[in-house]
């Protein structure tokens, strides 16, 4: 066991490059999550809590956890909390939201009016932001009134799923929300103690939280994805860029299982399906491109 004898951190256990291979290792094979050679010190940082709470003293010993204890799945849960990165506000990515609303609903309007059902999933959804942001637009819209509208959000986190349930937000996932739709799809909840009507937090307004569903669910449970259903659209933004190259792969492959012919997967700025999947077509936007399953494709039996 090696251990930190002087500065910040007397006594701490280190991270040697033989048990961060294994963890690293080990984390991608459970969560997709990837740490490159650059990454240790970061790795060592995140998981140091875990070691403490466990009585841990040395990093081995946690792997060993992790890999063979009966206590490994509710070991898990809490390392997804410190493995996973929960950065989201509302209205995040307003290009492409534009996009979404102007063109993208409009389309699966016209696609879907015989059914009358709009189905939506938000991968990757953290607190709920996203998701919330998803069913504000659909309204907005007014395409889908009288129609059957579910917006799932999903999450690794347990925690982030939890705050999403409850849709109670602070100022800062309100960054870019403007005061008019603030209004409209917000609710204040509680006050300032000493300075009466102010509000600490905003609540989702209840005809935008009647039409979303979240689950807590690892993208790399292909079995627990079918949960979902099939989708006409779903967003996966700023998730795949943690990813390993063959957990990006399983994932858009399970991407395409779950949308419908027709339907589109729209990603962040930063990502692309460039040397990842042939399966989706490109589609030009005029403010984004995103991609569509081709209509071509089978529609496979609904789970």
């Amino acid at each position: 066991m090696t251990r930190r004898l002087f500065g910040a951190g007397v006594g701490e256990a280190v991270l040697r490059a033989d048990e961060y291979r294994l963890l690293r290792d080990l984390v991608s094979e459970r969560l997709g999550i990837w740490f490159g050679p650059e990454s240790r010190l970061s790795l060592e940082r995140r998981l140091r809590e875990r070691l403490t709470v466990r009585g841990l003293t040395s990093y081995s010993d946690y792997y060993h956890l992790l890999k063979f204890s009966p206590f490994a799945a509710e070991e898990w849960e809490e390392a997804s909390e410190v493995l996973t990165t929960h950065e989201t506000y509302f209205f995040r990515e307003d290009y492409q939201l534009r996009a979404f609303k102007n063109e993208l609903l409009p389309l699966v309007a016209e696609r879907n009016r015989q059914r009358k059902r709009l189905h939506i999933w938000s991968a990757g959804c953290s607190t709920g932001e996203e998701t919330y942001t998803i069913a504000m637009l659909v309204l907005e819209s007014g395409l889908f009134d009288g129609w059957e509208v579910r917006i799932y959000g999903s999450d690794l986190s347990k925690k982030c799923i939890a705050s999403a349930r409850r849709g109670a937000y602070g100022p800062t996932s309100f960054r870019v929300t403007d005061e008019a739709a603030k209004r409209l799809w917000f609710r204040p909840v509680g006050e300032r103690e000493g300075d009466p009507g102010t509000a600490v937090s905003h609540g989702v307004a209840p005809a935008v939280r009647a039409l979303c569903h979240f689950a807590q669910m690892n993208l790399l449970d292909k079995e627990r994805t079918y949960l979902v259903g099939r989708c006409d659209l779903i967003f996966c933004r700023n998730v795949m860029i943690y990813f390993d190259a063959p957990s990006r792969k399983r994932v858009i492959e399970m991407f395409h299982e779950r949308l419908v012919p027709g339907g589109i997967l729209l990603l962040g700025h930063a990502e692309s399906l460039l040397n990842v999947s042939t399966a989706f077509e490109l589609l030009h936007l005029r403010g984004d491109l995103v991609y569509r399953k081709p209509t071509t494709a089978g529609t496979g039996s609904e789970p």
